[in-house]
């Protein structure tokens, strides 16, 4: 299986849309070589622009880009895009429901080595919160293509949530509709809901737990908001136990989410895996999500704690 960086994707995709909608434009904050930005920006140079280490002006001026009828997606690493920015976000693009899109890299504690003051784990939470936001963290490569394209033919302010690290893309292309949850692997013995990078591990985690005689469903949640509350009750009530799994802190993300879809409607054992109320710390990536539990024998280990 072939690995590729979601960041990646984003700015062949952006690339890629920009050449079939004359009204797309990018905006960045002096990182186009890391957003992957620099894609864009080499096709369409008069259509990129770079606001400097200034990520609260970017966000403005993409405001009023989508005002005079642009199509802007804003990009940076997710700490300072939903982090630093956050009042400019919710006020000048959310509050006038503004045509914007944040594509935002490096997000979750996979950034490695740039520590944990450049790993953003709170990110969906404070996205999730802001009225009307559209919330999407794609599962590969190829998901993330296609949520470029979805994003743009919305109307509305969206986040993307985009990784640094490379990621295995899946063999088969899965549909792709805003809100809609894929089944990507049927189980009766519990439901395990996956989003961004740990999609790929939860299926791996599914397939280890397969071997002692476990039968998991893994669901990708690529919208945390709007959730797809139809497809997690059905699972829910089919398995009688749900697993969440995200690179993201347990508080306010996809487990938030999908606890509260459940929450009164439907009685099962329950259990959030995710970074736990802790910042990230610098190492390698992949030795950093060992540390914070988030590798395939990990989850396969915290789920059967749940059977």
């Amino acid at each position: 299986m072939s690995e590729k960086a979601t960041r990646a994707a984003y700015g062949e995709a952006l690339a890629e849309l920009g050449a079939v909608n004359s009204k797309v434009v990018a905006l960045d904050a002096d990182l186009a070589h890391a957003t992957m930005t620099v894609t864009f920006k080499n096709a369409f140079p008069d259509r990129h622009f770079n606001a400097g280490i200034a990520e609260a002006n970017m966000t403005g001026m993409a405001a009023g880009m989508a005002a005079m009828g642009l199509i802007p997606f804003c990009s940076t690493f997710a700490m300072f895009g939903a982090g630093r920015a956050y009042e400019q976000v919710r006020n000048s693009i959310a509050y006038p429901r503004l045509n914007v899109k944040l594509a935002m890299t490096h997000a979750g504690v996979s950034v490695g080595e740039d520590g944990g003051s450049h790993q953003c784990v709170e990110d969906l939470a404070l996205m999730r919160a802001i009225p009307g936001m559209t919330v999407i963290c794609p599962a590969d490569a190829s998901e993330t293509r296609r949520a470029v394209f979805a994003a743009a033919e919305m109307d509305g302010p969206v986040y993307l949530r985009l990784a640094r690290l490379a990621s295995p893309v899946f063999e088969e292309e899965q549909p792709f509709e805003i809100g809609r949850a894929n089944v990507l692997r049927e189980g009766a013995d519990v439901a395990v809901f996956a989003t961004g990078l740990m999609v790929s591990e939860s299926l791996a985690a599914a397939k280890l737990l397969e071997e002692r005689g476990v039968s998991a469903a893994v669901i990708n949640v690529h919208t945390i908001k709007p959730i797809d509350a139809q497809r997690v009750t059905e699972y829910a009530q089919k398995c009688g136990r749900v697993v969440t799994v995200e690179e993201h802190s347990v508080i306010g993300g996809l487990g938030d989410a999908v606890a509260e879809v459940l929450m009164g409607k439907v009685s099962c054992a329950f259990k959030k895996i995710g970074v736990q109320d802790r910042f990230g710390q610098s190492g390698k990536a992949k030795e950093v999500l060992r540390e914070y539990g988030l590798t395939a024998p990990q989850i396969a280990e915290s789920i059967r704690e749940v059977l």
